[in-house]
């Protein structure tokens, strides 16, 4: 089951993705968002809908990000190992993390923005995970019954800011590095995590190529670890790390600049595509 947050008419809703187009479940449900539907425990409650015809084509919608409002959005560092050498990064011993505020979000389709403050904007092809129930204190062994399901995500960089100090903040918060999607593909339907395929692709070109499998610490792993300390509850969403090949790392650097296409795909989850433009 792939579920979307969308706009059509300019109106705001989410759905599931159906041949066609989109069957909206907002109104047939009675919940605000997918946020919301994940809140009421709800989601099976969608697939009841899955042989209905769309409300609206394709060429109707317009993708906001996944889980628009998430109330945390948690990010993990340099988590697969060809991206730590790359970095010259040492071994840790447990998972970098860092924040990304809900508002620097972008759906699928929509720019990713290229800021007037920096040239160095970089791309990073990553799994996300969305909570579908509340996780405290959870064990490995359990921590996958605590997902809803996964998407695609882009935690577009801006490497000079990312690099002014050691904390990571100020250069993956800009407006319109966040683009997120296309879908929440449900866990089901994704399978056991590991021998999918994560690409990046830069004009075309394939500039990040690995497997989930090759995490550092995988989801388990980071579901296990971030619940310790925090509450996790439906609708965070938990961006895992990038694998190597990352802009940055090549010599010379390759920055992304307006006019440039971007694609994240990730076998069984979706292709997440964006084009980027100039800040106005």
């Amino acid at each position: 089951m792939k579920l979307l947050s969308y706009r059509a008419g300019g109106e705001a809703s989410f759905g599931l993705a159906v041949e066609g187009g989109v069957v909206d479940l907002k109104a047939r449900l009675g919940v605000a968002s997918l946020k919301a539907l994940l809140r009421a425990g709800s989601l099976e409650r969608a697939r009841t809908f899955a042989d209905s015809a769309p409300d609206h084509p394709w060429s109707a919608v317009a993708f906001d990000p996944v889980i628009p409002d998430p109330d945390k959005i948690i990010c993990i560092g340099i988590n697969y190992e060809d991206h730590r050498a790359e970095t010259g990064r040492s071994a840790v011993a447990h998972p970098t993390v860092f924040t990304r505020f809900a508002d620097t979000q972008v759906g699928h389709g929509q720019p990713i923005l290229k800021p007037k403050a920096s040239e160095t904007v970089d791309y990073e092809g990553e799994l996300a995970v969305v909570i579908g129930a509340e996780a405290r204190d959870v064990a490995e062994a359990d921590a996958l019954s605590h997902v809803a399901g996964f998407a695609c995500y882009n935690d577009v960089s801006i490497r000079d800011f990312q690099r002014h100090t050691t904390q990571f903040t100020p250069g993956k918060n800009f407006p319109g590095s966040g683009p997120f999607g296309p879908y929440l593909t449900t866990s089901d339907e994704v399978g056991p995590l590991g021998p999918q395929r994560i690409r990046t692709r830069l004009n075309g070109e394939v500039v990040q190529d690995s497997k989930l499998e090759n995490m550092i610490f995988d989801v388990p792993k980071l579901i296990a670890y971030l619940s310790l300390w925090t509450l996790l509850r439906p609708g965070d969403v938990i961006v895992t790390g990038t694998p190597g090949g990352v802009g940055a790392a090549r010599n010379p650097p390759l920055w992304m600049k307006p006019g440039d296409s971007v694609e994240v795909e990730i076998d069984g989850v979706g292709l997440l595509k964006n084009e980027v433009a100039a800040e106005a």
